[in-house]
């Protein structure tokens, strides 16, 4: 504790996934993220899959480092509220950091997937996922950990930017968005997209838009994204995130949660590798235990209620 203590700001501030949410100071950060991380997951360590950095495009600015990692160790003690399982589990985590010039860490954003957690621990307290339930792999090119700054960043976060920016709009009748796929558009044809637990993971634009996107906008169909805090690009990889980054009215049944009319905010961190101007791969992080809490459910107590 003290390595990672000498690394933080004493007014650092971390956002964290439901249920822990906002740490301000050393002292709640480490009591309140670290110390419980360390207590349930026995000889725990991390493996990074990315780990990038750069200068933030969007305000508040600074230096910025971004990470797809795993927490992995034996799940002996309750994290969080949710039961143990007494067996080895991968927590996969969404990290930002804002980096100082002293080096020390004024400010986080974590999303854990603390949903797809319970699947390991047997106790899912969701449907059956969309896509395919799997650990989250590194980057294909094996090349995700990058410990300097390497060329190409810039450009390759104006791809995904341009990306963005035409997503928001589709047709809601085929869920198409304009730009997306094709000679010109701006996914690979074999791209490959991990999403968290409730969903899981697809392959290809056909495979995106039936193991994700047609639900998701059905449910809904008003969402505004985009709204980041957060937005880097290092050599063939870029990560985004926002606190919440979007905004959405319930129109439709999702996930099993039948239309409710309620107003909801989704916490959300994405990362990307591209080559030769297409985006190849794509890892999705979501606070779906904040978002299903807004929906008045509390996933955590009914994951713990299953044998």
């Amino acid at each position: 504790m003290n390595l990672i203590s000498r690394h933080l700001r004493e007014d650092v501030v971390f956002d964290v996934a439901c249920p822990v949410n906002r740490l301000s100071g050393r002292d709640a950060v480490l009591s309140g993220f670290f110390e419980p991380l360390q207590s349930a997951l026995s000889h725990i360590r991390r493996r990074d899959e990315i780990f990038i950095g750069g200068p933030n495009r969007r305000e508040p600015g600074g230096h910025w480092i971004a990470s797809v990692t795993h927490y992995v160790g034996n799940f002996e003690v309750p994290l969080f509220g949710i039961k143990p399982s007494g067996h080895l589990v991968f927590l996969r985590a969404g990290e930002f950091y804002r980096i100082e010039p002293d080096g020390q860490i004024s400010e986080a954003k974590i999303i854990l997937d603390l949903l797809d957690l319970m699947r390991q621990t047997g106790r899912f307290p969701l449907p059956q996922m969309l896509g395919t339930e799997m650990l989250f792999p590194g980057p294909a090119t094996h090349d995700g950990v990058l410990p300097a700054e390497q060329a190409d960043g810039e450009k390759t976060l104006d791809l995904c930017e341009a990306m963005l920016a035409d997503l928001k709009a589709f047709d809601p009748e085929t869920f198409t968005s304009k730009g997306q796929t094709g000679d010109e558009g701006y996914w690979h044809d074999d791209m490959l997209w991990y999403g968290p637990g409730g969903i899981g993971s697809n392959y290809r634009w056909s495979g995106f838009e039936k193991d994700h996107r047609a639900s998701f906008l059905t449910a809904f169909p008003d969402r505004v994204g985009g709204d980041h805090y957060c937005r880097i690009g290092n050599g063939n990889f870029a990560a985004v995130s926002g606190w919440p980054s979007m905004t959405m009215t319930h129109q439709g049944d999702y996930l099993g949660e039948p239309a409710s009319g309620k107003s909801l905010t989704l916490r959300v961190m994405d990362f990307y590798r591209c080559a030769s101007g297409k985006i190849m791969e794509n890892w999705v992080l979501l606070d779906y235990l904040d978002l299903f809490q807004q929906m008045g459910r509390d996933l955590i107590e009914e994951s713990n209620s299953k044998a």
